[in-house]
C-alpha cells in the first residue's frame, strides 16, 4: 500500500474531504486545508471556466504557509463541455491533486502527472478500478454502499478487499466515515484514506442551502433511499426531500419518475446524503469538524492480544 509522499507529509490525517456538486467551495476548501484536511470542489461548481480561475485564486490566495494540499474533482465524460478547457487550468496552476470522475482517461492523468500532481479516480466496482488502474491513476476512491451523492452498492469490505487484491496504490475509502475512529477502521480493511462528505453539507461554510443544512440535522440512515429514477445514475437522497420534490408514492415508497430540466436543477432541489448522515447534530463550522476528526483519530490506541 502506499500513501503518497507529498500527501502524507502535509496531512494532520488521513482523511480527505470530498468535492461535492453544488455544496464545495472556497470557504470550504480553505477552512478544510487550513486544518490539515485534504479539502477539495468541483471545477463544475463554477458556471464558468473563468470562475473556476477565479476561484482557484481565492482559495490559493487564503491557503495557510502550512495548509494542507487541496483537489480539484474533473468531470471527464464527453458530456462535459468543459472538460479539456478546465484541465488545462489544471495544469497551468499546478493544483495538487486531482479527483477524476465519469472516465480514466490516461491523456488526464498524464497531463497531471507533467507537473508531479496527483491523480485520485472513483470507482464504484473492480470494472471501474481496472480501467483506472489501466490509466495509471496514483490512487482509487472505493466508493461503497451508503455513500452519499452517486455511490456503489458493493459493501465497504469486499469492495476494499477486491481492490486491494489488484491494486497496490493509495486507496481512499468512501461510505458513511463520520469519525475519526471510522479512518482507523478504513486502514484496517486496507485503505490509506477516508473520505467524508455528508458531515461537512451543514457546515456554515457550505454552499448548501440553509434548507438542506436543516433536513440533515433531523434524518437518520433509514430516511435515506437510493435511487436512480433522479439523474439517472444510483445515488442516495434524504427522503423528506424526495417526497417534497413529488418523487416519493406515500403508498409504497417507490420513487417516480423526474420531470425536472436537467441534472443540476435536479440537485438543486433534491438533497442527497450518506447513510452517515445519523452523526450530524447541528449546523456547525467546518474547522470544527476537522479538529474532531483529528482529535478522535489520535486519541484511539489499538490493542491487540
Amino acid at each position: 500500500m502506499s500513501i503518497p509522499e507529498q500527501l502524507a507529509r502535509r496531512l494532520a490525517i488521513p482523511a480527505i474531504v470530498a468535492p461535492m456538486f453544488l455544496i464545495s467551495g472556497p470557504d470550504l476548501v480553505v477552512e478544510c486545508c487550513n486544518a490539515g484536511l485534504l479539502g477539495t470542489f468541483p471545477s463544475l461548481n463554477q458556471r464558468t471556466t473563468d470562475g473556476f480561475v477565479a476561484w482557484l485564486d481565492e482559495i490559493e490566495s487564503r491557503l495557510a504557509s502550512d495548509a494542507a494540499p487541496y483537489g480539484v474533482n474533473l468531470i471527464v465524460h464527453r458530456s462535459n463541455a468543459r472538460a479539456q478547457d478546465d484541465l488545462k487550468i489544471i495544469v497551468e496552476r499546478k493544483v495538487p491533486v486531482v479527483i477524476t470522475s465519469l472516465g480514466a482517461v490516461a491523456e488526464v492523468v498524464d497531463a497531471v502527472h507533467s507537473y508531479g500532481g496527483i491523480v485520485f479516480h472513483d470507482v464504484i466496482s473492480i470494472r471501474h478500478a481496472e480501467k483506472a488502474i489501466a490509466a495509471g491513476v496514483d490512487g482509487l476512491i472505493a466508493v461503497s454502499a451508503g455513500a452519499g451523492g452517486h455511490a456503489g452498492t458493493i459493501s465497504p469490505f469486499a469492495l476494499t478487499a477486491e481492490i486491494r487484491a489488484i491494486f497496490d496504490g493509495a486507496l481512499v475509502l468512501s461510505g458513511s466515515l463520520s469519525t475519526g475512529r471510522h479512518i482507523h477502521a478504513a486502514e484496517m480493511m486496507g485503505a490509506d484514506y477516508g473520505y467524508f462528505g455528508s458531515l461537512f453539507i451543514p457546515t456554515a461554510e457550505s454552499l448548501a442551502p440553509a434548507g438542506q443544512k436543516e433536513m440533515m440535522v433531523g434524518t437518520r440512515a433509514g430516511d435515506i433511499v437510493y435511487t436512480d429514477k433522479v439523474t439517472g445514475v444510483g445515488a442516495n437522497f434524504m427522503r423528506q426531500s424526495l417526497a417534497e420534490n413529488g418523487l416519493l408514492d406515500p403508498g409504497d415508497g417507490h420513487v417516480g419518475a423526474l420531470d425536472l430540466d436537467g441534472e443540476a436543477r435536479a440537485w438543486k432541489t433534491i438533497w442527497s446524503a450518506g447513510h452517515g448522515v445519523g452523526a450530524i447534530k447541528a449546523v456547525r463550522p467546518a474547522r470544527a469538524i476537522c479538529e474532531e476528526l483529528i482529535a478522535d483519530y489520535r486519541s484511539v490506541e489499538w490493542k491487540t492480544k
